[in-house]
């Protein structure tokens, strides 16, 4: 009999007799196995945030640049880690590749649940543990990849919606969980002591005063409890495909072929990074982006011709025409994840105050709503609704859905930069709180619908080989979106024109509509509504 996980010879889906026989059991088998280890991939990745905030609260010795930049460091690794992790699957096979990616998973959380338990750890030590928490950023790249090669055309905006669109409740997940476990001391001695708030914090469900014993290592440990059983199911459960994966080697050799590739991008985002000190934001993301390019191809050995191979993606316009719509898309939905909580904090956390004398001064909001409350329904919607882009996309056509959220993003995004001004201005910000909510959620919504159509065009328009790398190199450049949305609207707020950056992004989205028509809708389309 043969094993659940042996490597699989021969795969036909698009052979109706064969997919109803042998294929759909297999493909779900490995999609259900491979979402799971995604979300968890998103929640290690996107857990600092949260964890840097209850390090302020504990009063941590570093300063408030110092933990942002912990947060900066795993955005821009996870962004990537992308790139050398979209040829994993043609070179090492599936099943190898999510079982050690997610196992990998269990360095940074481990790691970073005993660094949390003194408070004199080194910078530097939880600067590593940030730049390891990128691999669950870069294992979406990997992931979709695989998930795509197992389900027929016909079903690529279901496959890769639900897998993307469940695999980003990680966001939502890791945003409700991590306050909640703070609180008890779940893992008793093991570990270790709680420390007191010296400031206040807070949950889903309300405001945790100072002194309460605080658990942070919990932040990084609870995820242990999922990913151990999930890499057990990953290397028990899934299979690598010999069609799309010739030569795999011995899993050994598949290890060491992704750990060269991940220790490549590790290396370039330490680079970046310090590129971001020394150069503009423009300027040292591209750099990034090139100089691990350009590092791959000096991989020695046998994986050399593979990823020379997968480069031809690059000589193709339309992988860099849906580049260009899934940072619509995907790049707005992780972006705003990670603005939504500094937009609310900085813009409704102040007001304008007039003084007898006419004159203005900003100042303290004291019913100011709390970002922990509200900044995860927004990623939560946009997750919730991916599976249904994909699922309408599969009916309509991709091209038809994207050309339709994206006029819905021009519009909500220029509506809520208009309610960000007012509020900013104003002297009740309270006031123009549900609208401005309600947009970021449409907003949301928008972009979630277009992750799904937009990969649903891409698994029409390139072949079994192809469209592997170009998921995983257009889900790559859309990541850095997790930096470069918060630093855009940082620095507008700072200005004090908050709406600019919003307006900004509108006039992306349309610049997104002319190019979705002119490759996918007009008359003499290069590829019809795909």
């Amino acid at each position: 009999m043969t094993r659940k996980n042996a490597d699989i010879e021969d795969w036909d889906v698009e052979n109706e007799e064969f997919w109803e026989k042998e294929g759909k059991k297999v493909a779900n088998r490995n999609l259900w196995i491979s979402i799971p280890s995604l979300l968890m991939g998103f929640a290690v990745w996107l857990m600092w945030g949260m964890i840097t905030t209850q390090m302020q609260n504990l009063g941590y010795p570093y300063s408030v640049d110092q933990l942002f930049t912990l947060t900066a460091l795993a955005g821009l690794a996870g962004a990537t880690l992308r790139i050398p992790a979209s040829f994993m699957i043609r070179i090492a096979g599936g099943r190898n590749t999510i079982f050690l990616t997610t196992a990998l998973l269990m360095i940074p959380a481990l790691g970073t649940g005993i660094a949390l338990m003194n408070p004199d750890t080194p910078f530097w030590m939880f600067q590593i543990l940030a730049l390891l928490s990128g691999i669950g950023g870069g294992n979406f790249a990997a992931s979709m990849s695989n998930i795509s090669t197992f389900f027929p055309k016909k079903q690529q905006g279901y496959a890769l919606g639900m897998n993307a669109g469940l695999g980003n409740f990680g966001v939502t997940t890791m945003q409700i969980l991590i306050p909640l476990v703070m609180t008890v001391g779940i893992f008793g001695g093991l570990a270790g002591a709680p420390m007191a708030l010296e400031s206040a914090s807070g949950t889903l469900i309300g405001r945790i005063e100072a002194g309460t014993d605080t658990w942070i290592q919990n932040a990084a440990f609870i995820w242990l409890v999922f990913l151990i059983p999930l890499a057990f199911a990953g290397w028990f459960g899934m299979n690598n495909l010999r069609a799309i994966t010739p030569n795999p080697g011995t899993p050994a050799q598949a290890f060491g072929k992704i750990l060269g590739l991940y220790g490549v991008g590790l290396v370039t985002s330490v680079i970046g990074m310090l590129a971001l000190v020394w150069l503009n934001m423009w300027i040292a993301l591209p750099l990034t982006i090139l100089i691990t390019v350009f590092a791959l191809r000096l991989i020695p050995g046998d994986i050399q011709p593979n990823i020379r191979k997968q480069f031809a993606i690059f000589n193709d316009k339309h992988t860099w025409a849906m580049t260009v719509l899934y940072i619509a898309t995907f790049g707005s939905f992780i972006g705003f994840s990670a603005a939504l909580p500094l937009s609310i904090n900085v813009i409704f956390g102040n007001m304008m105050e007039v003084a007898a004398d006419g004159s203005v001064t900003r100042v303290v909001n004291p019913d100011a709503p709390s970002a922990l409350t509200w900044a995860w329904i927004g990623p939560f919607v946009g997750a919730l609704i991916r599976p249904v882009g994909g699922w309408i996309s599969d009916k309509v056509g991709g091209a038809v859905v994207t050309q339709a959220i994206s006029v819905v993003m021009v519009l909500a995004s220029a509506a809520v930069g208009y309610v960000m001004m007012l509020a900013y201005n104003g002297t009740d910000p309270n006031s123009y709180f549900a609208i401005f909510l309600i947009l970021f959620v449409v907003l949301f919504a928008a972009s979630g619908i277009g992750n799904g159509s937009t990969f649903r065009s891409i698994g029409v328009i390139f072949d079994q080989q192809s469209k592997g790398p170009v998921l995983g190199w257009t889900s790559a450049v859309a990541a850095y979106g997790a930096f470069i949305a918060p630093r855009v609207m940082g620095e507008q707020i700072q200005a004090g024109t908050p709406e600019m950056a919003m307006y900004g992004f509108a006039v992306f989205y349309a610049l997104c509509l002319v190019v979705n028509w002119w490759f996918y809708l007009r008359k003499s389309a290069y590829v019809k509504n795909p």
